[in-house]
C-alpha cells in the first residue's frame, strides 16, 4: 500500500519519522516535497511565495491521487489535541472523493474545539489511537 502523509507542516519532523517507520513496515510512503525544507525552516509553509512558486497544494493533491491511502498526523497544535487544520481538511476531502483509505493517527478533538470535526467523522476515517503500527491491520 502506498501512503501519503498529511498534516500541519509544523509536524514536518514527525512526518519524516512516520515515513521511516512505515517504510520499515514495508509500505511505500510519500510526504510533501518540501517537508525536509520545512524541518530546517519551520515558517516556510506560511511563505505564500514559496507555496505558489512550488505549487505546493497541487503537488500534494497529485501525491494523494497517486496513493492508496492518506495518514493524517494530527498531533496537538494551538492547545488542541488531535488538531486538524483547514488544508488537511481539504486533503481529507480529496482523499474521500478519490476513494482512498483515510487513517488518522490520534483521536479527533471535540466539535467545540474544531467545528468541522463533524465532517471528518462523516468520512469514517480509521483512527489509529496514536499507534502507527495499527495501520498494518487495514
Amino acid at each position: 500500500m502506498k501512503i501519503m502523509i498529511c498534516g500541519s507542516m509544523k509536524f514536518a519532523r514527525e512526518m519524516l519519522e512516520a515515513k521511516k517507520a512505515l517504510e520499515e513496515m514495508g509500505f511505500q510512503v510519500d510526504v510533501a516535497e518540501d517537508t525536509e525544507q520545512c524541518v530546517d525552516n519551520p515558517g516556510l509553509n506560511m511563505d505564500i511565495d514559496h507555496c505558489v512558486e512550488n505549487d505546493v497544494m497541487r503537488s500534494c493533491f497529485k501525491q494523494i491521487e497517486d496513493s492508496d491511502a492518506i495518514l493524517v498526523l494530527n498531533h496537538e497544535k494551538n492547545g488542541i489535541p488531535g488538531y486538524v487544520g483547514g488544508n488537511t481538511l481539504m486533503d481529507i476531502g480529496l482523499a474521500t472523493y478519490l476513494n482512498k483509505k483515510i487513517f488518522i493517527l490520534n483521536p479527533l478533538p471535540s466539535e467545540d474545539q474544531i467545528r468541522y470535526v463533524h465532517e471528518i467523522k462523516l468520512v469514517r476515517p480509521f483512527v489509529l489511537d496514536g499507534d502507527i503500527s495499527r495501520i498494518k491491520h487495514f
